[in-house]
Order: C-alpha cells, then sequence, then structure tokens
C-alpha cells in the first residue's frame, strides 16, 4: 500500500486489509510505505487513528517509511493510492515484470477509470470516505486474490 507520506491513506489501507486476512485466515503479508521520506519514522496522521479506531482497527504501532526498489522484489502486488504515486512506482521498477505488480488501488473498484484516493491531509472531513473507499477495494483484494 503506497501513498506519498505514508501517515494517512496507506496505513489505513494496510490496517484495513490485515483485518481482512486475520477475518479471513488469509496467510498474507501486508505492509505500507510512502513516496516521499518527510515523515519516515513517524507514526499514522492522527486522523487516520482515529477513524481506523472508530471501524475497529488499531494502525497507531505502524510507522512511515518510504519505499525502496527492493519492495517491487519483495511483494507481489503494489496498491498505489493515486495517479501520482502509480507513476512514482512504475519509474522506480527497474524491470517490465516489476511494474505489472503496480496496481492503482481503486482500479479495483472502478476498473480502467484511473481514480485515485483523495489525500485527506488538508480535510478534516475526508478521512471517512477515504476509509470508505479503502474498505471496499480490501474487499476486492480479498475476493480477486483469494481464489489464487
Amino acid at each position: 500500500m503506497v501513498c506519498l507520506g505514508n501517515i494517512c491513506r496507506s496505513p489505513l489501507a494496510e490496517g484495513i486489509l490485515k483485518e481482512k486476512i486475520k477475518q479471513h485466515r488469509l496467510d498474507w503479508e501486508v505492509d505500507s510505505a510512502g513516496t516521499g521520506y518527510w515523515h519516515v519514522g513517524d507514526g499514522p496522521d492522527r486522523r487516520s487513528v482515529a477513524v481506523a479506531r472508530q471501524n475497529g482497527i488499531d494502525i497507531r504501532a505502524q510507522r512511515a517509511r518510504q519505499i525502496s526498489p527492493k519492495d517491487l522484489d519483495d511483494f507481489d502486488l503494489i496498491f498505489a493510492m493515486d495517479t501520482s504515486n502509480y507513476r512514482n512506482l512504475i519509474n522506480l521498477a527497474a524491470q517490465p515484470d516489476l511494474s505489472e505488480k503496480v496496481h492503482l488501488i481503486l482500479d479495483l473498484v472502478f476498473p480502467g477509470e484511473g481514480r485515485s484516493v483523495p489525500d485527506p491531509y488538508y480535510d478534516d472531513q475526508g478521512f471517512e470516505g477515504v476509509f470508505e473507499m479503502l474498505d471496499e477495494a480490501c474487499d476486492r483484494i480479498v475476493e480477486r486474490w483469494n481464489k489464487l
């Protein structure tokens, strides 16, 4: 799960998918990162923590980190929160087979539309909507890849 700073959207996506993995008893590993380095080591934004907690998920232990080229090797799937981060991830992928791992997360909900999860950082009211979008996208991840 990748966004810009790894403090708002991607920590929520990580927490949501981890909860679904637990519910479905899947043996999957999930992590999140940012394409930027500004918040490395910081915990999630307090508003992300609050909306996650309201939905029964605790993301307080997460710490922001910057994505590395090694992540593209280590993970089977990489989900970008928006088109800007998607482009950054494609540029980070040194080989074509690595770029095939990168997906825009809302393409799972709105195939081919290229929609982005809005960054709620400057909008206190946006976190609940972002949670709902990511919750639906994570449902689709479980539905699609649980069958493999």
